[in-house]
C-alpha cells in the first residue's frame, strides 16, 4: 500500500503556483494509481553495481516499482514492474532521432495499440536546464504537449506540469543520507499531487534519468548530476 500523508509537499521546494487537487484522477497508466491525496515516494537507484537498480518504495519502505533493464539493450528497453513483479509499463527509446524520443507501452507490450505516451526533449541543445514535452497516445498532432518536464541544475529540482501551463503535477528533490555516500546508494523523493497518476510519472523519471545518462556519455544520471550539490 502506497503511503500518503495530508496534503503538503515533503520536497523543501516552493511551487511556483498553488496546485490545488483535480476534480476528477489524472489517470494515464491507470485509474488505480491515483489518489486523492499527494502521494510521496522514495527512489533509490544503486550507483555502484553493474547495471543500475532503481527501485521505488513508500515512505514505510515497501515496495511499490522496480525497474528491470534488457541485459541486450540496457539503455533503449525499460520495464516498470510492481510489488509482485507484474510489468506495468515498458519504456522504449526510439533509435535515430533528433530530439531522444522515447515511447511508454502497457504492461509489456510494444505493439502501437498499446501505446500510452511519448516523450522527447523540447529542443535539441539544452544546456543548463532540461526540459522534455509529453505527448499522450491520443495526441496524435504533438503540436501542444499534455505534459511537460523541467529540471534545473542551479536550482536542483525538477518539476512536472500539466501542459504549458504553470500547474505542477508531481516534484522530486534528492534526499541526501549516509547510507547514499557507503552503499553507492542515490535517494531521491518525489512528491505526487492528488489525482496525479503515480505510475505515470515514475515512468517519466525513469525516462529522464536515462536521458541524463546518454547526455553525460553514460557515466551518471539525474541523480547525479540534476541535483549534484
Amino acid at each position: 500500500m502506497v503511503y500518503t500523508q495530508p496534503y503538503a509537499s515533503t520536497s523543501g521546494a516552493t511551487p511556483t503556483t498553488s496546485a490545488p487537487p483535480y476534480p476528477a484522477p489524472m489517470a494515464v497508466v491507470g485509474p488505480q494509481y491515483c489518489c486523492p491525496y499527494p502521494v510521496d515516494l522514495a527512489i533509490v537507484r544503486k550507483v555502484l553495481t553493474v547495471a543500475d537498480q532503481f527501485t521505488v518504495t513508500d515512505l514505510n519502505g515497501n515496495v511499490v516499482f522496480k525497474l528491470r533493464a534488457s541485459v541486450l539493450t540496457l539503455h533503449d528497453h525499460r520495464v516498470l514492474l510492481d510489488a509482485a513483479q507484474n510489468p506495468v509499463v515498458t519504456l522504449r527509446r526510439k533509435i535515430m532521432t533528433a530530439h531522444d524520443r522515447w515511447q511508454a507501452f502497457r504492461g509489456d507490450s510494444s505493439d502501437p495499440k498499446d501505446l500510452i505516451f511519448t516523450l522527447k526533449r523540447s529542443s535539441l541543445i539544452q544546456l543548463v536546464k532540461t526540459k522534455l514535452d509529453v505527448f499522450l497516445a491520443s495526441n496524435t498532432s504533438e503540436q501542444v504537449c499534455d505534459f511537460k518536464i523541467k529540471g534545473s541544475w542551479l536550482e536542483r529540482s525538477c518539476v512536472v506540469y500539466a501542459g504549458e501551463s504553470n500547474n505542477i503535477v508531481a516534484q522530486m528533490h534528492k534526499k541526501h543520507t549516509v547510507e547514499s555516500v557507503m552503499f553507492g546508494k542515490t535517494n531521491f523523493m518525489v512528491t505526487v499531487y492528488p489525482n496525479v497518476d503515480y505510475a505515470f510519472i515514475v515512468a517519466l523519471i525513469v525516462i529522464l534519468d536515462e536521458i541524463n545518462k546518454d547526455s553525460k556519455g553514460g557515466s551518471s544520471s539525474i541523480t547525479d548530476d540534476l541535483f549534484m550539490s
